[in-house]
């Protein structure tokens, strides 16, 4: 890991702090100031050429001043930011806003829109998966309360998607576990549309009882893999025009690829998909993230769950100068908010508001 001194950090985390404050390069001069140290703008200037020598800063073409590299604002991530808390006020608002009383698909939609309005850039929500016509290895039906049943499907290749789906009633865990067993016995390895022509024969030989716990088995399959009714639904997004407030993004074709990628969604679900698979806040700048219409963007992620088991990410897109001391605990507080609205009430989450101020 890159390592600087206590001057040349100040400097840096001073400069970067000032350009995301107002999106202008810094000259040696303001930052000898804004910094607080007895410098002169000479001795500032050597360490800013030093910072950028490492690739830390540069200087735009138009400017004497310097801004942040995609590499700066790595360092000053990982070892110079200072993350700020959310006041209770906010974590209150937040918290009533994601109220367990929603259905979930009125929860992710509500998240993504909150996102969007708190840090005033796009907010996306990823929903889990649905995979139509997919061979299975297994699958498992968990009950989550209020109508609500998470699946959880492993595919022949190893792959785990999980679905979160209303049902017309409340079941018990001894049915959901008959209908899982009954189904990984019967059609492990079968696509749905095979499973379907199968049940039309099998339902009509089948006694009463097995006729309910197949009918129950083949409903919460349906629901987790049938297919979808609009392109995009896999993802929510929320407040792409914020990002036309900054200049750097302002570029026609910057703008083009990345109202495409909002649109086309493919990238943005690849990305939240890989984010499932990491613990708490992950924090993709420019390039990092590996998709081109991002390249001038940060993104900052988080998982969230439903009674324990991760079923999809979220995270805010914006410029690489967004506020991340303000974005990163918002993103962190909305997944936990929304983990505990999909989990139903929990004693655990009146402590999230002692986490702010």
């Amino acid at each position: 890991m890159m390592t600087l001194n206590a001057r040349a950090e100040i400097l840096l985390k001073t400069l970067i702090e000032r350009y995301i404050a107002d999106g202008q390069p810094v000259g040696s001069r303001t930052l000898a100031r804004q910094a607080g140290l007895e410098l002169s703008p000479a001795t500032v200037r050597n360490v800013m050429a030093d910072l950028e020598g490492l690739g830390l800063i540069a200087a735009p073409h138009t400017s004497a001043g310097r801004v942040p590299t995609q590499r700066g604002y790595r360092v000053f991530i990982d070892t110079l930011l200072k993350v700020r808390p959310l006041d209770s006020a906010e974590v209150r608002k937040l918290k009533h806003e994601l109220r367990s009383n929603q259905d979930p698909k009125q929860l992710i939609e509500a998240a993504s829109h909150i996102l969007s309005d708190v840090s005033k850039l796009a907010g996306i929500v990823m929903v889990p998966r649905r995979e139509e016509q997919v061979s299975f290895r297994h699958i498992d039906f968990l009950g989550l309360g209020a109508r609500r049943v998470l699946v959880i499907l492993v595919t022949h290749d190893g792959q785990v998607h999980n679905r979160l789906i209303s049902t017309d009633r409340e079941y018990s865990a001894a049915e959901l576990v008959q209908a899982a067993n009954y189904f990984n016995a019967t059609y492990a390895g079968v696509d749905m549309t095979g499973v379907a022509q199968a049940l039309v024969g099998d339902m009509q030989q089948a006694s009463e009882d097995m006729q309910r716990i197949m009918r129950l088995a083949v409903e919460m399959a349906h629901q987790a893999f049938q297919p979808e009714r609009e392109k995009g639904d896999d993802i929510v997004v929320s407040g792409e025009a914020n990002l036309m407030d900054f200049p750097e993004l302002g570029d026609i074709r910057t703008l083009r690829r990345l109202f495409d990628a909002f649109n086309a969604k493919r990238d943005l679900l690849h990305l939240l998909d890989r984010c499932m698979r990491t613990a708490g806040v992950k924090i993709f700048i420019g390039a990092e993230s590996g998709y081109k219409a991002l390249e001038e963007c940060s993104v900052v992620t988080a998982p969230y769950s439903a009674d324990g088991q991760v079923v999809g990410t979220l995270g805010v897109v914006g410029p690489t100068r967004m506020s991340y001391e303000h974005v990163i605990p918002v993103v962190d507080i909305t997944a936990k908010l929304l983990s505990a609205a999909l989990s139903g009430p929990e004693p655990a989450r009146e402590s999230l508001e002692s986490r702010g101020g």
